[in-house]
């Protein structure tokens, strides 16, 4: 397995849905302060540290029996206990694996979330039979106060090689076209801003507010304030076929746009999203979905109050080939 930090661009044709994903049990999971300042998901907590992780535990392991019951594979790693990583649930942000044996490797805003980037997972990646042939490792951005946090920041169609991402404090332009021609994507990219208490903020990462499957695409059109951007976004999910999903603020406010289309091993789609997300959504959007998909939703309050982010987040699709 080598390192590499060259653009080398590759095309491959790749399923736009796994069937194997890599979940983080957590063992330190609370709030962390130093993503607060920007994502505004997060609230804080009166129960101590003990209680918060065992109830995160208990959401995880309900979460990772209701995949496993519909048949998909999913790998689960025990986080370490040093160094303390309250964010480890969230592998997504921090690594991407790719068909032709790749992984990425990203660079995170916040220094206490980059100690999750753990050699060892790939490591259990390969004892699995999974085939890593470089990894490819972007975190030197972070020296330079430029980043780009892996399915946070970005939404990949990879059938139609497109990647979709709105900027902000996370997700910036260089190293977002750096990796558009390092995997001969292209960039789809725009401003998603909302209110904060009266005043408009950037969404931290696209994944709040836009999901996009096989067939579907769950988007907070309302979030895009430029026209044209927002043009240009709708013309691209209709032209690669997608059926779009309009949420509202509110909605995304809930975690809407948080999803995931996973597969089991006899081909069946899913699309997972929390109950917190499915709760928000009327009769029409859930029609809509389940006329492509079944839905999986667990139950994680816990998780999303504290951690600011929802059931997308928790999984790290793996794309790897098989030994």
């Amino acid at each position: 397995m080598k390192y590499s930090l060259a653009i080398i661009p590759f095309t491959i044709m790749t399923s736009p849905t796994t069937s194997t994903i890599l979940m983080v049990r957590p063992a330190n999971f609370g709030f962390n302060p130093e993503t607060a300042s920007n994502n505004f998901y997060q609230k804080k907590d009166d129960r101590d540290a003990l209680e918060i992780n065992t109830i995160a535990q208990k959401e995880f392991d309900n979460f990772v029996a209701l995949l496993r019951k519909e048949g998909i594979e999913v790998i689960v790693v025990e986080d370490t206990k040093t160094p303390l990583k309250t964010d480890a649930i969230f592998p997504n942000n921090w690594f991407t694996t790719h068909q032709d044996g790749k992984v990425i490797l990203y660079p995170m805003f916040s220094p206490n979330r980059r100690l999750e980037r753990r050699k060892d997972i790939l490591e259990i990646l390969m004892q699995n039979k999974f085939l890593i042939d470089e990894v490819i490792d972007l975190s030197f951005f972070e020296q330079h106060e430029q980043y780009l946090e892996g399915t946070g920041s970005l939404i990949f169609d990879r059938e139609n090689q497109n990647a979709y991402a709105c900027r902000s404090l996370r997700t910036h332009e260089v190293p977002l076209k750096y990796l558009g021609r390092l995997l001969a994507y292209k960039v789809i990219d725009f401003d998603a801003k909302q209110l904060i208490d009266g005043k408009e903020s950037p969404i931290y990462h696209t994944n709040v507010m836009m999901h996009v499957g096989s067939d579907i695409a769950v988007v907070c059109l309302d979030s895009l304030p430029n026209a044209s951007e927002k043009l240009v976004l709708q013309q691209e999910l209709q032209m690669t076929g997608k059926k779009i999903i309009p949420i509202t603020s509110k909605q995304k406010f809930q975690f809407a746009g948080n999803m995931l289309e996973v597969k089991n091993g006899q081909n069946e789609k899913f699309t997972v999203m929390s109950r917190t997300a499915y709760n928000s959504l009327n009769k029409a959007q859930i029609k809509t979905i389940e006329k492509y998909t079944k839905i999986i939703a667990p139950e994680i309050p816990v998780i999303e109050k504290l951690g600011g982010g929802s059931a997308r987040c928790m999984m790290a699709e793996i794309f790897l080939p098989r030994a």
